[in-house]
């Protein structure tokens, strides 16, 4: 490719990304109570959407089905209008942290913990338990990182094959996962597109930085080939942390067993 060539292409990639963050709101809603309606993208390929803050406190509350948000005195409802109930107190205070931090803009685009506890109540594509653990072993075929599990080799560019004894063992240790963790874990190999890698994150054998590192090698390579494009692979890089990071949590807030200690001020 030529100079000339390539300077176009990143024009064309600078002006793409400058009509996806300057897209107007809309896509689907999400209810506060009897509260206005508040765009809210709870898949993570879904529009970017904003909304002036509109509530001054954020508490949670413990009901029949879990914890709840209340914005002031609303209840938060999923874009479904379910009542938005998390399995644990640790998972609550991260979301209710979430809403928090909002300045006087909410930024729906960047609450990745709200998303994945909407797509974990709503289920809008309706997947089960085994659709799910499909869904992220398919990723398998295509990883180029392992560790710790039996594979062949090969000459092909399609990859080696692996044994059905090492897709057993993965599909039975993703078995052991709660559903709302699978939703995690299915998040974080999509985002990572790697098994492997989402696999280290879990077992904290890699920091969400290694992680990413890793699964952008190839990027990484074309980069130093061909430059860096400040605007675009910043932007991407700083997204691609967040989601993967705010996946991890999630999965951990699902699946283990979290004690919150209340403090006494006193004083």
């Amino acid at each position: 490719m030529s100079s000339g060539a390539m300077w176009r292409s990143c024009l064309c990639l600078r002006d793409g990304w400058r009509r996806l963050l300057n897209r107007p709101s809309g896509g689907p809603t999400a209810s506060v109570g009897k509260g206005a309606n508040i765009p809210f993208p709870f898949r993570a390929y879904a529009p970017p959407a904003e909304r002036k803050r509109f509530y001054q406190n954020v508490t949670i509350t413990q009901g029949e089905g879990g914890f709840e948000i209340n914005l002031d005195h609303r209840k938060l409802k999923t874009p479904q209008a379910k009542l938005f109930t998390v399995p644990s107190e640790a998972l609550a205070i991260a979301v209710a942290t979430e809403w928090d931090s909002q300045q006087d803009t909410i930024k729906f685009y960047t609450m990745h913990l709200t998303t994945l506890c909407n797509t974990s109540l709503d289920n809008p594509t309706q997947r089960n338990k085994d659709q799910l653990i499909r869904a992220a072993v398919k990723f398998l075929d295509t990883d180029t990182i392992w560790y710790g599990v039996e594979i062949g080799s090969s000459t092909s560019i399609m990859g080696p094959s692996i044994p059905a004894r090492t897709r057993e063992v993965l599909v039975s240790h993703l078995a052991s996962y709660n559903m709302w963790a699978l939703q995690g874990i299915e998040f974080v190999v999509t985002q990572l597109k790697s098994v492997m890698l989402t696999l280290g994150l879990m077992d904290l054998r890699l920091t969400v930085e290694q992680a990413v590192l890793l699964s952008r090698l190839e990027e990484e390579y074309q980069i130093q080939k061909w430059g860096h494009v400040e605007w675009a692979h910043d932007y991407e890089l700083r997204e691609l942390r967040a989601r993967t990071a705010a996946g991890t949590l999630f999965v951990h807030l699902c699946s283990e067993s979290t004690t919150v200690k209340h403090k006494l001020l006193q004083e």
